[in-house]
């Protein structure tokens, strides 16, 4: 092969490369789940067989789970489809104080090597502590891609001062915020409710993904440690006690 025709191959599969760094290993975050609605499609994370947690802005109507998913474009016989039979917002939502919903399943998912619970958290994260990001869409700044295959990224977790200068006016800090993500890192992905995981713990949903607009910011996610007696308490009392109720699980349009 002529040198110059070696380097521009190598070149362009530096690039492929260089993007596909960010791919999960297929199916090693278990936890994660696709929500999809007519309007919308975004993230959250499976936290018992019956619940997810998400963002307030995925809590819409007529919301549909994916389990065990990877490649959104395609059926791998993984998925586990199922309806969803209640979302449940922390009040007020869409506010400067919270953004947090639970949903629960119509039916129980079925736990597999591909569809796991992750636990809620048992500490806060803390400033400087490298965390996992996962979800699907673009991770370039102010670039949309369509939802394919399941993305991560390593991001630190930043002090609030630090990240309060970054806030553009529409955005108020909130004690329920934490954000992760900055100039040491790629902290940009395109995907409402977003997945943040710190040792081993869900730690966040994403609020705000303003690392998306500009590469130097982190992106804002919902400090979960601080709302664990409220998650605890609405799962317990919203938890079927009898798993005799069938739900039809959907197809992919």
């Amino acid at each position: 092969m002529e040198p110059l025709l070696l380097l521009l191959v190598l070149g362009l599969t530096g690039a492929s490369l260089l993007e596909d760094n960010k791919l999960c290993p297929p199916h090693s975050r278990p936890w994660q789940v696709s929500l999809q609605s007519r309007r919308m499609r975004c993230s959250g994370a499976l936290v018992d067989k019956w619940w997810l947690v998400t963002s307030a802005a995925c809590a819409g109507t007529a919301i549909n789970a994916s389990l065990g998913e990877h490649d959104v474009t395609a059926e791998e016989g993984t998925e586990q489809h199922i309806p969803v039979a209640e979302v449940i917002r922390h009040s007020p939502y869409r506010s400067p104080l919270h953004s947090l919903a639970l949903v629960r399943l119509a039916q129980p998912a079925r736990l597999t090597q591909q569809v796991q619970p992750i636990g809620l958290p048992g500490r806060c994260p803390q400033p400087g502590e490298s965390c996992s990001v996962s979800g699907w869409g673009s991770t370039v700044p102010n670039q949309y891609e369509d939802p394919k295959q399941l993305k991560c990224l390593t991001v630190p977790v930043v002090e609030d001062q630090i990240c309060i200068n970054t806030f553009p006016d529409y955005i108020f800090w909130s004690l329920g915020m934490v954000c992760a993500g900055g100039a040491d890192a790629t902290g940009c992905l395109y995907d409402k409710g977003a997945v943040l995981v710190c040792g081993g713990q869900l730690q966040g949903v994403q609020w705000f993904s303003h690392g998306c607009q500009n590469a130097e910011h982190p992106s804002v996610y919902t400090k979960l440690c601080k709302y664990n007696e409220w998650m605890r308490r609405v799962m317990d009392s919203h938890t079927p006690t009898t798993t005799t109720t069938r739900a039809t699980t959907f197809k992919r349009p």
